[in-house]
């Protein structure tokens, strides 16, 4: 007797009641493998099809936690700019103070050349 699939919450029915085999995840599984094995035998664009069904069918499967993490990454993205300005804020400063060091040694470099020159001069 074949049981009948039951949707929940809208998503995609993944067993069929009395199947303890869930077969979108076989499928899944599989279409990684084959997409991998496909790749590492230098079949690239099969093997991109094939891991990106496996992808697919993955995700469809976790269509829950999916909603999850596309919730949570507007707040990631808002770390990861605060941090990049925090670095770029460093490298900034880290800018300036070079610049400030290069003009303080330049002009010490100009000061001993001088010294130097009039040293050199006075002994002429």
């Amino acid at each position: 007797m074949l049981a009948t699939a039951r949707r929940e919450r809208g998503t995609a029915p993944t067993r069929l009641q009395g199947d303890s085999t869930d077969w979108i995840k076989v499928a899944a599984g599989a279409s990684l493998i084959a997409g991998g094995l496909l790749l590492l035998t230098g079949k690239r664009r099969a093997g991109m099809a094939a891991a990106a069904t496996g992808t697919t069918l993955a995700l469809l499967d976790q269509q829950d936690l999916l909603r999850t993490w596309w919730g949570q990454l507007p707040g990631y993205v808002d770390h990861i700019q605060n941090m990049i300005g925090q670095v770029q804020s460093t490298v900034e400063d880290f800018t300036a103070k070079r610049e400030s060091l290069r003009q303080v040694l330049t002009k010490d470099e100009a000061d001993v050349v001088t010294e130097a020159e009039a040293k050199a001069e006075a002994e002429s």
